[in-house]
């Protein structure tokens, strides 16, 4: 394949000294790779969907076929045909070497069907209750598929928002019910496991029933230049990257996220947890931020974060994790990091609830982060929040900057924070068994007037 990810450096990694820890590949743009086979859309558009008399017109088989008989290096093209500009299918396997490029102006739906995601008879599109293994499979999966690829100028809808055929409930909906007790069993749209070097570019990917993209299992991944855009609200638990567990050589770039959760989740749990991660020149909105955690059971290290802009998000930059499945995360760097109107631009907490109980068998514990020339505006709270006395948050805030009068507030426990040398005005308060080295200093920061810009249309 003529791609991919293994040749040369990111050029702006050159611009942002003291960064040489992150993914360890060189990694360039993609390009496409020779079709193989080119598939004509059958289906129109109807608004953002399809007309009902279509959902049963599935496209499965013949993406599959082609997928099926294509050689490696070369890709199966879906693409528009006069007004038609629509596929649906249900769930698609990718292999090794092999590229799915969906074409300018071309859609393709998930279909609503539960029973087709279905692991087993009747095990999707529920609310389970009990532990069990994920009743759905995705749309899009990738099971040790080296060098495989989905590309393209087009968009992939999972419909999360839509009702399911044969039911009153959405996708979204059942993770709503889950809030009460359970776990929502709905797909996700593409899942890479064990598939070295695996590669989106380009793509929009939308309305996710649940996370959007999941990278687990594997040695280099690479994102460049995609769209997520799903709702903020009710679309509950619609990651959009996640990395791991047992992940090595990840870059995510050039891309706009916005989605009802994590826009970025680095998740290091066991086993083996996540280490050389780049996430550089991206610009998220609203969701939860640029996330590690919450496990990080299998340890996080080596991650470097720069020219980031988050507009927005309920959560800006964010380490969570608890007892149940902490574990070590450092070597973590942020640099130049633009955050506005997020209720918690910073948060590194030990405390997380939304999974597991606080207190457990794996403390989890912060060290050798640093936060380089991160500005911060439209208030909110700055969390630090360490375990105990012996697992703590060790931080460098250096030039970090409020830039307006909004109101802030501070939580510090169990951490050693660093201010310093570059001027950095935050207020911390004492807190409970923490040290502060350094004191608050205001400057003149960098504008973050080119870091904002609308979501692409």
């Amino acid at each position: 394949m003529n791609l991919r990810i293994v040749v040369p450096l990111l050029a702006s990694f050159f611009l942002v000294p003291g960064l040489a820890a992150q993914d360890m590949r060189t990694v360039t743009k993609p390009v496409l790779p020779p079709v193989c086979a080119t598939l004509n859309a059958q289906l129109a558009k109807v608004g953002d969907s399809l007309a009902p008399a279509d959902e049963s017109k599935l496209d499965t088989a013949r993406i599959q076929n082609a997928i099926d008989h294509c050689s490696q290096g070369h890709g199966v093209l879906l693409s528009t045909h006069g007004a038609d500009n629509a596929f649906l299918s249900g769930p698609l396997q990718l292999h090794a070497g092999i590229t799915l490029i969906v074409g300018k102006g071309v859609t393709l739906f998930a279909s609503r069907n539960p029973a087709l995601y279905a692991v087993s008879p009747g095990s999707c599109g529920i609310v389970r209750h009990g532990f069990g293994p994920r009743g759905c499979k995705p749309l899009i999966a990738v099971d040790h598929a080296p060098n495989a690829a989905v590309m393209g100028q087009g968009t992939i809808d999972g419909r999360g928002g839509e009702k399911m055929l044969g039911s009153k409930y959405s996708w979204w909906d059942l993770a709503e019910q889950a809030r009460a007790g359970g776990a929502q069993q709905c797909f996700r749209l593409i899942v890479a496991e064990y598939s070295n070097n695996f590669t989106l570019y380009g793509i929009t990917l939308k309305n996710s029933p649940n996370f959007h993209v999941v990278y687990g299992h594997g040695d280099g991944f690479t994102v460049w230049g995609i769209r997520i855009n799903t709702p903020q609200r009710l679309a509950r638990n619609t990651d959009g990257v996640d990395p791991g567990p047992d992940v090595r050589n990840v870059t995510i770039t050039h891309s706009y996220i916005r989605d009802g959760d994590d826009n970025v989740a680095i998740k290091g749990g066991l086993p083996g947890g996540v280490t050389n991660v780049t996430v550089s020149d991206d610009h998220f909105y609203w969701g939860h931020g640029m996330s590690i955690g919450s496990e990080t059971n299998g340890g996080v290290s080596k991650i470097r974060v720069y020219n980031l802009s988050l507009d927005g998000p309920d959560n800006g930059i964010r380490i969570k994790s608890n007892g149940s499945r902490g574990g070590l995360t450092q070597d973590v760097v942020y640099k130049n990091v633009c955050i506005r109107n997020s209720p918690h631009p910073i948060t590194l907490n030990t405390a997380y609830t939304a999974n597991g109980p606080l207190r457990g068998n794996w403390p989890p514990s912060m060290r050798d982060i640093v936060l380089d020339n991160v500005r911060v505006s439209g208030g909110g709270k700055i969390t630090v929040n360490g375990y105990n006395h012996t697992h703590r948050i060790a931080v460098d805030f250096d030039g970090v900057q409020i830039t307006d009068h909004a109101h802030y507030t501070y939580e510090l426990n169990r951490a050693d924070i660093t201010l310093g040398p570059k001027p950095t005005n935050l207020h911390f308060p004492r807190g409970t068994d923490s040290t502060i080295t350094g004191k608050p200093e205001n400057a003149k920061p960098e504008s973050c007037a080119q870091m904002f810009v609308p979501f692409p249309k």
